[in-house]
């Protein structure tokens, strides 16, 4: 499972357009999460590690306060969440979440990046059942079974914990996600969390090879530019040279 997670390609903002992009993401994010949960993060455990991973990315303050602000209000768009799935160059397995305030555009959105690379998107399920959707947290330590036995204390059905060298990672069903982030906070103090959030981690993957490589990575390119994308996750395995 740690694998799989390791090999999540991560979006870089290397450009101004890029890191508009990222900024504008987090902010969608940030709103649906404090107008789901309230804005208060510590009340909302989702939107504070939403909030320090904004931080991480180097988001300016005020693109998240904008996103609370309008969370707060009454008025502002209304974003709702939408997932999309099938299989892409070389048959692998994709699911793509995005936040629309225009779902028929999304979809035809992402429906052409399929289209255009040959690929084939599916009805809802038709892949989602093949990923793990695990709430994950990886942070600086060395005692796995003090953690370990935190996490059962508080009911938390631990998936899979792994440790390398002097960092734990954490692997839990989606629905424990606060029931553990609060059982890691309550016992072991203020963390530094690496990782703090909800993936979808592919049951097995698969291997891309040969033409396949360049139009799945002209794929991912495609989905990663259309704004009301927020994740895309995937079975793909690529040749260690790629950067994806």
């Amino acid at each position: 499972m740690g694998r799989a997670f390791q090999n999540r390609k991560e979006s870089m903002a290397k450009t101004a357009d890029a890191k508009t992009k990222v900024y504008s993401k987090y902010g969608r994010e940030i709103y649906v999460c404090a107008k789901a949960g309230g804005t208060d993060p510590n009340g909302n455990l989702a939107l504070r590690g939403l909030m320090e991973r904004a931080k991480k990315d180097q988001v300016p303050s005020h693109v998240i306060d904008k996103a609370l602000d309008k969370a707060s209000g009454a008025g502002g768009e209304d974003f709702s969440a939408a997932r999309y799935e099938g299989f892409g160059p070389g048959n692998v397995m994709v699911i793509v979440d995005c936040l629309t305030d225009n779902p028929n555009r999304t979809f035809g959105d992402v429906r052409g990046c399929f289209t255009k690379t040959k690929s084939k998107i599916g009805t809802p399920g038709s892949v989602s059942h093949m990923f793990d959707h695990c709430a994950i947290f990886s942070f600086a330590g060395s005692d796995e079974e003090a953690v370990l036995e935190a996490l059962m204390e508080a009911d938390v059905d631990v998936t899979d914990i792994e440790q390398e060298g002097e960092r734990i990672t954490v692997f839990a069903p989606h629905t424990d996600y606060a029931k553990a982030k609060q059982a890691l906070l309550d016992a072991f103090g203020e963390i530094d969390f690496e990782a703090d959030e909800i993936q979808f981690l592919p049951q097995t993957t698969t291997p891309v090879e040969g033409d396949d490589v360049a139009m799945f990575e002209k794929f991912l390119a495609m989905l990663n530019e259309l704004d009301d994308v927020q994740n895309v996750y995937h079975s793909g395995e690529l040749p260690e040279e790629s950067d994806s």
